[in-house]
């Protein structure tokens, strides 16, 4: 289950965070680790002293232009937010999203994101809408500010604690499972649909993206949650193109 888990980093400024992630990584088991458009350099000496023995995982770090391109083969992402939004979205506490993951991670091309944000903004609004899911760790409201590394920390005993438990068959696995019929569609699969559903609105003059409401916001808020299969991504595929299809071969408007 822990080999399934990546911890996702975005634009992360200083050095010595990436190494101190690195080792809370390490001291709970998990070794993916994705850095996206990074503000420092990677493996320098703060980095390395701060990783203390996990530098492996410095090395072994994938580099990514876009989060797109480091969630694109997982199931599963969930973002770390601490501010509320203006659209509501699934959120998770530590415990409750480790209660998801031995379900999550029991086939063997799941892949589950954990994806952090900036030191000192977080995460963007669009990043987060790209999240299945958002995760709160419940500080002390007066002072709720967490280094990069420590809220890495939490996350990474809560799932090592779910793997534990797993181990011991103290987790209900079955409670929240995908089916298992057929595998679930990936964030870069989602991604593509979610491209063709905007275009397929616009064609239709349902959506004006000069005027966009918060429409496609919704949209993708909604099929995340309902997490599609690949087939039934297909279907929708294909509702969309026969309804492309329609709207071309429909006389002009007099």
């Amino acid at each position: 289950m822990l080999e399934r888990i990546r911890i996702v980093l975005i634009g992360t400024s200083h050095p010595g965070n990436i190494g101190g992630v690195a080792r809370a990584m390490h001291n709970m088991g998990l070794a993916d680790l994705a850095l996206v458009a990074p503000r420092c350099e990677v493996i320098t000496q703060d980095s390395i002293s701060r990783a203390s023995g996990a530098d492996h995982l410095l090395h072994q770090a994938k580099v990514h232009a876009t989060l797109e391109d480091a969630v694109a083969d997982c199931t599963l992402a969930v973002g770390a937010s601490a501010r509320s939004r203006t659209l509501p979205w699934p959120m998770l506490s530590p415990r409750e999203l480790a209660d998801r993951l031995p379900a999550e991670c029991q086939a063997a091309e799941s892949r589950v994101a954990l994806v952090f944000g900036r030191e000192d903004s977080g995460l963007t609004n669009a990043e987060l809408q790209r999240c299945h899911a958002h995760v709160h760790i419940p500080t002390n409201a007066d002072f709720s500010s967490l280094n990069l590394a420590a809220a890495v920390q939490v996350l990474a005993y809560e799932c090592r604690m779910a793997w534990l438990n797993q181990a011991d068959g103290q987790a209900n696995a079955t409670s929240t499972a995908p089916n298992d019929d057929d595998d679930l569609a990936t964030h870069a699969e989602l991604e593509r649909y979610f491209e063709h559903l905007e275009r397929t609105l616009i064609g239709i003059d349902f959506h004006d993206p000069d005027q966009p409401r918060q429409l496609m916001a919704r949209l993708r808020r909604l099929y995340l949650r309902a997490r599609p299969e690949r087939m039934e991504m297909n279907i929708l595929r294909g509702i969309l193109s026969a309804t492309e299809k329609a709207a071309n071969t429909k006389p002009p408007k007099p």
